[in-house]
């Protein structure tokens, strides 16, 4: 049996030993693998994270919002709409239209513009549908010179014709009839149709350009010595079957009238209407010439 002081002197031999180990392991380790342990759990989260994306699929991530201040991206406001904004805010005088009825070709300007409209009327909400229209051609139709020249001197940039109707409200009986006949049911450039209801008298130009959109809403038709809007109504519908390709809206105004709402479902066709909404409807018709043979009404 050993003695006490061997034995403690031998326990201290030992714990010497066991530190000189601990001391010469540790140096081992720094020299072979120097990444520090704050570098291994961050490549080990990296990888973990890389492996999370492939498994799942990727999205991607909408960046925040930057600081103010901004840097300004939009531009100015179109003329037309400045123009239209200033108008209406500085008159008591409203558009004729209620707002149910303008939102129905508000829609459809919404889809085509800037496209070629033609309107038939200058009135108190040109400026708006010039504005609706941004980028795109309006030409407005007018059977009154007068107002004309009063319009452009407070609004030149509108684009206005002046227009001569030879027929009356009292006729419409009439015009309707020969309107059945098989001249009228010919679908040709109203400048050469032998209708008597096909309106010969508009600016060349008017019979040259595709309109996209056609609005009638003019001339006056409330009492029967006024042109009534027989003759716009029917040519409004032969500018549109003659369109090269596509096909036109048609919107026409007031058809709680005999004349509006006779002339426009013989004419532009209840086979071709899409909606009505208070007084205005709307008629979608397609290009004759795109394909021969249609008859004048589906």
């Amino acid at each position: 049996m050993r003695s006490k002081t061997q034995l403690t002197c031998s326990l201290k031999v030992a714990l010497l030993c066991l530190a000189f180990l601990f001391l010469f392991i540790m140096l081992f380790r720094s020299t072979l693998f120097p990444i520090s342990q704050q570098q291994l759990t961050s490549q080990t989260n990296l990888s973990t994270s890389k492996t999370e994306e492939e498994a799942q699929p990727t999205t991607l991530v909408t960046p925040s919002c930057p600081s103010l201040p901004l840097t300004p991206t939009c531009t100015k406001a179109p003329p037309s709409l400045a123009n239209a904004v200033i108008h209406y805010a500085t008159t008591n005088i409203t558009p004729q239209q209620t707002l149910h009825e303008i939102s129905v070709s508000a829609r459809v300007l919404e889809k085509k513009s800037p496209c070629n409209f033609l309107v038939f009327g200058l009135g108190h909400d040109s400026l708006m549908w010039t504005a609706l229209n941004y980028g795109g051609r309006t030409v407005f139709l007018e059977e009154d010179k007068s107002w004309i020249d009063q319009i452009q001197n407070k609004i030149p940039s509108l684009e206005s014709y002046h227009v001569v109707y030879d027929t009356k409200v009292l006729q419409a009986d009439e015009l309707m009839q020969i309107g059945m006949e098989e001249d009228c049911q010919k679908v040709t450039d109203p400048r050469f149709s032998k209708c008597q209801l096909a309106h010969k008298g508009f600016p060349s130009e008017i019979y040259d350009i595709d309109w996209d959109v056609i609005m009638v809403d003019a001339p006056t038709g409330y009492f029967e010595g006024a042109p009534g809007r027989m003759s716009a109504i029917y040519t409004a519908g032969l500018i549109a079957r003659n369109k090269e390709h596509g096909e036109t809206d048609v919107f026409v105004h007031d058809v709680d009238r005999t004349v509006e709402d006779k002339f426009s479902k013989g004419f532009l066709c209840e086979g071709y209407l899409r909606e009505q909404q208070g007084r205005i409807r709307h008629f979608n018709i397609p290009s004759h010439k795109a394909r021969l043979g249609r008859p004048f009404c589906p």
